[in-house]
């Protein structure tokens, strides 16, 4: 069945929130395989117009971070997709430009689902540059970008847009999640100090610059350009759950508030040939003020291949598991709770599933059970009824290791981001291969574990890293180092590391710790600093 958007009057150059909700609500009564068709051209969607839909989505927002006039996990959604089975888009490179905060789209509930073809960007985002143009005694002097509006009132500063209305020197006070690019190396953007922190005036010189007043301004350079944006992870850019088999091809998205894609309880997802970078018309350095990819107990099989990703302030790809505390063990019921607060309301443990359960200082497996039932009985808890509570210790964590997808990370550009490339917390194999990791901040692929801080799952058992480029790394390029407190044996195992080229960096190329069975042969090392083990075993290299 093919349906042309235009009839649900969603066409060019014109508003189209109420109808787009009305389309994708049609779709969802209607049965069998269906394709929607967009014309090509820009589309306008006003967020006020949009669905309101309660999101409760994976390392976002905690409850804590809202105000109490507000609702927490309330977001307006564009694309909101609930229920729907056997639909496919095809956007015909359609261009949909958003006014005010919202998340982009939300898949929740559905069945064969495929996006093909679209851009998705903001007018006028709650996104800013300053650039350093003088530096005097007492002050440093800065212009601010093109794209944002701003406005000096009884000498406040504020940057302003739909849905936003920032003081500068009131709301980044105290903020630590300001980013920089230095002129000299325009592809690394890293996570800096707060210089606001430290200001004491702010004064208009027309012409879109300001000046900025120090008692001794320090660390500035001419042509640094700081990145300033929100720290609440409200509105994600593409939202899966509860969904299965959901294809992205040559889906562009410029600019996210929140992580710019998400998946939780979500079985078969397939990403090909995305552009998660900047428009180049606005001449912006962000696109995602979080990670690009972040996927939490998924199912399946993950495949993300031959994408661009450019300018992000956390990981490009974060793949995890949740290691959920045993608060409660009694009769063959366990009561469990999410840990960190940007994760929570939701149930990813289905009926069937095996749960391990993980002694939380060694982090190993202590033995597995099977599930019976599973509800979610609050914001924070799971009640979990289990055929063996033979290993089951208050105290202690699970992980459900049926919940782990294998993964696909091939072929892909990734380049400017804050913090690390790629975090893999994941069973089954996992390849990453054929990848230009251009710069990041921190390492290229960090292999971690844990269950004190952020409590992401789980062992790796089979990783092959091959035929991968790491250009520039902050930090250890592959750093598999679980953040177990005591070590009683290896939690990672079966880590193949070949034929990679190593440039640009001077410290140790590997580090592993309380891992076996590592191959590390055909690579090509910029420093004579190669491997650094702990607690490893059976390590096979060619040097």
């Amino acid at each position: 069945m093919m349906i042309n958007a235009s009839e649900y009057g969603v066409k060019p150059n014109k508003e189209i929130g109420k109808e787009l909700s009305a389309l994708f609500k049609k779709m969802a009564e209607t049965e069998g395989e269906k394709t929607v068709v967009f014309e090509t051209g820009s589309y306008f969607v006003d967020a006020e117009n949009c669905d309101t839909e309660m999101l409760y989505i994976t390392n976002t927002a905690g409850d804590n971070e809202y105000k109490s006039s507000e609702t927490p996990h309330q977001a307006k959604v564009v694309f909101n997709l609930k229920n729907i089975k056997d639909l496919k888009i095809e956007g015909n490179g359609a261009r949909f430009v958003i006014n005010g905060k919202a998340t982009n789209a939300a898949i929740q509930g559905c069945e064969n689902i495929e996006i093909n073809n679209i851009e998705i960007d903001y007018d006028n985002p709650d996104l800013h540059e300053l650039t350093v143009i003088n530096i005097g005694k007492h002050y440093v002097d800065f212009e601010i970008d093109e794209n944002t509006k701003y406005e000096f009132r009884k000498g406040k500063f504020y940057f302003i847009g739909t849905g936003y209305e920032t003081n500068l020197l009131k709301t980044y006070k105290v903020a630590w999640h300001l980013s920089r690019v230095r002129e000299e190396d325009i592809n690394t953007i890293e996570r800096t100090r707060n210089i606001i922190s430290t200001l004491f005036k702010i004064k208009d010189l027309g012409n879109r610059k300001i000046r900025m007043y120090y008692i001794k301004p320090y660390g500035f350079k001419m042509g640094d350009r700081y990145c300033f944006f929100g720290r609440r992870r409200q509105y994600a850019g593409i939202f899966s759950d509860k969904t299965k088999n959901l294809t992205l091809n040559h889906v562009a998205q410029r600019f996210n508030y929140s992580l710019a894609f998400v998946a939780q309880d979500t079985e078969n997802i397939t990403l090909n040939g995305l552009d998660f970078s900047p428009s180049k018309e606005t001449g912006r350095l962000m696109a995602s003020a979080a990670d690009f990819l972040q996927i939490c107990m998924c199912r399946g099989k993950v495949s993300i291949t031959n994408s661009k990703f450019e300018g992000a302030c956390d990981d490009c790809l974060n793949v995890h598991g949740v290691h959920f505390k045993i608060v409660k063990a009694e009769s063959n019921t366990i009561t469990v709770k999410f840990m960190h607060k940007q994760s929570h309301g939701y149930n990813p443990i289905r009926v069937d599933d095996e749960v391990a359960f993980i002694d939380s200082k060694s982090l190993l497996e202590k033995g597995t059970a099977k599930v019976i039932s599973s509800k979610l009985i609050n914001e924070n808890e799971i009640e979990i009824q289990l055929k063996s509570m033979e290993n089951a210790v208050e105290g202690d964590v699970i992980e459900d290791i049926t919940a782990c997808p294998e993964l696909d990370f091939k072929n892909n550009t990734v380049n400017r981001i804050a913090t690390r490339a790629v975090l893999i917390t994941n069973r089954p194999k996992t390849v990453v291969e054929g990848n230009h990791f251009n710069s990041n901040s921190m390492s290229g692929i960090s292999i971690a574990d844990d269950a004190q801080n952020w409590f992401e799952s789980g062992m790796c058992k089979d990783v092959v890293i091959k035929d991968n480029v790491f250009e520039y790394c902050g930090d250890t390029p592959i750093r598999i180092i679980p953040e177990n407190r005591v070590h009683k044996g290896a939690i990672h195992s079966n880590i193949k590391i070949l034929n990679n080229t190593f440039k640009k960096y001077e410290g140790t190329c590997i580090t592993i710790k309380s891992t076996e069975n590592i191959e590390i042969k055909g690579n090509t090392f910029n420093s004579e600093d190669r491997l650094k083990t702990t607690n490893c075993t059976n390590i096979d290299t060619d040097f």
